[in-house]
């Protein structure tokens, strides 16, 4: 059986027709507050208002999805809130701005102390990682709400950064010619759960070891790589065109920064467990259209820039290459293949 993620529950074009109907809905409050002029809503990584003095305040939200599943499953709490960090971070550095405060939500069935410490360790790691205070954050316990055997929770979070006008980067310099460097990814990262779940515990148990693979709990829980250092250096230093985090959607996500070609055929060797979901029936395409296949951030940028790009996420131990360029046909282009 050929194994889509529509068919593990999720259909992203559905998911895109309510994003524009809510779109549509909260683009009319961005008249509201006269101390701040909405400069970016709805659609990007992060919505921009400019507030007085000139600087420009940045806000996104996410969570860290089905992998929480997986927390529960291996009873292991410690790495969920770095996922949580990383989600809302590598986001808001894809306009420019820099991460200045976070606070979390953590919904669950029943009150646990023990397990609320691990998930906020976490947290405290990602936001070390990415040089981010937290500052407050809420627990709701709603057992009519959350259900599961035994604990179960979900667990979101906010980020505010703040960015300079000349700083803003939302992709519409973007031109044909420009080159596409691509930052490895750590695993699947947070994306993708319930389709890599359907794939691989149909026929493996969490607890069985793959070769190249390792546990298979370990290899799907493994954190999301944080790009926030390396990325806002090199905003500094290198004329940078476009970000794009690499999340749900996968590559069709650059098709957010602007409608032109986005032509990838260099990806680094895919990630073992992401391999193993390929081998469960998910077609190519599917695969690169729901996972990062091994690569987690993308930042595209004139040919000449490349080199000092590369060096910066050595610097910050990322391995990254240039993975494609941009093209003047439509569409993104994966090893020929259009998938968006």
């Amino acid at each position: 059986m050929t194994l889509t993620y529509k068919k593990s529950g999720v259909d992203i074009s559905q998911i895109k027709q309510s994003q524009k109907a809510i779109g549509k809905l909260i683009a009319s409050t961005h008249h509201l507050q006269t101390k701040a002029k909405t400069m970016q809503g709805f659609g990007h990584y992060a919505g921009i208002v400019e507030i007085p003095g000139g600087k420009l305040l940045a806000t996104h939200t996410d969570g860290v999805g089905t992998k929480v599943v997986i927390a529960n499953m291996m009873k292991k709490y410690n790495t969920i809130g770095i996922d949580c960090i990383a989600m809302n971070v590598n986001d808001i550095i894809c306009i420019g701005a820099t991460p200045i405060s976070f606070v979390d939500y953590i919904a669950a069935n029943r009150n646990d102390a023990a397990i609320f410490k691990k998930i906020v360790e976490g947290l405290v790691t990602g936001a070390k990682k990415s040089a981010m205070p937290i500052v407050g954050g809420e627990t709701a316990i709603m057992p009519d709400v959350i259900e599961g055997n035994g604990f179960a929770f979900d667990l979101a979070g906010m980020v505010v950064g703040l960015l300079e006008k000349k700083d803003m980067i939302l992709g519409n310099k973007i031109k044909p010619g420009d080159v596409i460097i691509g930052a490895n990814s750590s695993g699947i990262h947070s994306n993708g759960y319930s389709l890599a779940r359907k794939a691989i515990l149909a026929k493996y148990s969490i607890k069985d070891k793959i070769k190249g693979v390792g546990t298979i709990g370990d290899a799907l829980l493994k954190p999301t790589e944080i790009y926030t250092k390396p990325v806002l250096e090199m905003i500094q230093k290198c004329k940078i065109n476009g970000l794009a985090h690499i999340t749900g959607g996968a590559f069709t996500k650059l098709l957010r920064l602007k409608t032109i070609g986005y032509e990838i055929d260099s990806l680094p060797k895919i990630p073992p467990i992401m391999g193993l979901v390929e081998e469960q029936g998910v077609k190519p395409e599917e695969m690169y259209k729901t996972f990062n296949m091994g690569v987690g951030f993308c930042v595209i940028a004139p040919r000449d820039q490349t080199t000092s790009i590369k060096s910066t996420f050595k610097k910050h131990k990322i391995a990254s290459q240039e993975i494609g360029r941009i093209i003047s046909k439509r569409g993104v282009f994966v090893n020929s293949r259009k998938i968006a």
